[in-house]
């Protein structure tokens, strides 16, 4: 993937952004298209609730 073909999502702005623009810790990504990188909290949000129900992970 080259860099034009990056997106990310601005956590910051709440935006999808290309390659030049904020700060890599301020986004989420990247990603191959613009419509994944609009889906990035909802990807986050799944991963993080498999995460915490996986059993590798409880340490309860």
């Amino acid at each position: 993937m080259s860099d034009n073909d990056q997106w990310w999502f601005c956590l910051k702005h709440q935006a999808v952004e290309r390659t030049d623009a904020c700060a890599n810790a301020e986004r989420l990504g990247p990603y191959g298209s613009r419509e994944e990188a609009e889906n990035a909290l909802a990807s986050a949000a799944q991963r993080t609730e498999a995460w915490d129900n996986d059993p590798r992970w409880n340490d309860d």
